[in-house]
């Protein structure tokens, strides 16, 4: 016998079944907005266990963020070559951008496009401290993944410096007498 899409299957015996407060045969019925309820500790949709790690509210666990924020600049200083010479640019880029002869929204374009260079350095050190953690023996998907997060920062990179050209170009050709 062959079944047409639009029969009614009813479903297994051991499927939970939903609730809903209007007719199943109405098209146009609001759909069901209650909470998923998990179906064992399989469900990929059933709460996580307390993270041990975090204990700290309030104040306290803004405190550690920060201790932790600083601790990872520290380490992307002393240990990542690349951050390093990006700070040192974003270092004179900064109070340039933040005094050019522009108008105001202007400078935040020049501001924010350095620190997104600076951003996606830490994201893109982030992820391959993390792959080495895994494994450092040479893997596709490993270098897949480092590759990606190299290809962000060069993104980043030319985001800024076409930010820069467009906003500060005119300025220095007027400068030049252009």
């Amino acid at each position: 016998m062959k079944r047409d899409l639009n029969d009614k299957i009813p479903p297994p015996a051991s499927t939970p079944q939903r609730h809903r407060s209007f007719d199943e045969d109405e098209p146009h019925a609001e759909a069901d907005v209650h909470a998923h309820e998990p179906l064992g500790p399989d469900d990929p949709l059933s709460p996580l266990p307390p993270n041990p790690y975090k204990r700290h509210r309030g104040i306290t666990r803004a405190w550690y963020a920060l201790k932790h924020s600083l601790n990872g600049f520290r380490v992307a200083i002393r240990e990542e070559s690349a951050f390093r010479q990006e700070l040192t640019l974003a270092a004179l880029m900064l109070p340039i951008g933040a005094f050019a002869p522009v108008p105001a929204a202007s400078r935040a374009l020049l501001i924010g496009s350095v620190l997104l260079v600076l951003i996606v350095e830490l994201l893109n050190s982030s992820v391959e401290a993390a792959i080495d953690r895994i494994s450092l023996e040479r893997h596709e998907l490993s270098k897949r993944a480092k590759d990606l997060g190299s290809a962000a920062v060069t993104v980043a990179l030319f985001a800024c410096v076409t930010t820069w050209g467009f906003v500060l170009g005119p300025v220095v050709a007027r400068w030049l007498g252009f």
